[in-house]
């Protein structure tokens, strides 16, 4: 299994900040274009626990792929957790976590993954996997801070 970790300070207050992340129309704007992300049906403004998101992504290649994740736990101002239900991860556990700090919001992410195929889904965590997630948390992190510059 494998885990990426990433800290950011938003320069917002909690309440502004909750409100954004727990709303899933605000997944689309810190998502990069090229993954062609897209929601099918239409959601709540806020998520609750067991609410199952389906969307499209193109991560290889430009192929489109059906992507449910489900909320398995909020807790308000504090932390949600997501899970893949279907799509390209054998596990896919994101955890969001807040926490009010001097002039802002410390928000971490920690996203615990395993690829199926065995030996070669580790070869592909290490041809562009790995780069390609860290790439969209990159760009995730460039928009937040554009978001609330």
């Amino acid at each position: 299994m494998y885990q990426l970790k990433r800290k950011q300070f938003v320069k917002t207050d909690l309440k502004t900040c909750w409100d954004f992340f727990s709303s899933p129309q605000n997944l689309k704007r810190i998502t990069p274009p090229y993954m062609g992300f897209n929601i099918k049906f239409d959601l709540p403004e806020k998520m609750y626990e067991g609410l199952m998101i389906e969307y499209s992504v193109k991560p290889v290649l430009g192929i489109p792929m059906t992507w449910i994740t489900e909320i398995k736990t909020v807790k308000d101002n504090l932390f949600f957790v997501d899970e893949q239900r279907k799509g390209p991860y054998k596990i896919w556990h994101h955890e969001h976590h807040f926490k009010e700090v001097e002039g802002g919001v410390e928000m971490t992410d920690i996203v615990s993954y395993e690829l199926p195929l065995g030996i070669l889904g580790e070869f592909a965590h290490a041809l562009f996997v790995k780069k390609q997630l860290e790439g969209i948390f990159n760009f995730r992190i460039k928009m937040v801070d554009e978001i609330f510059a």
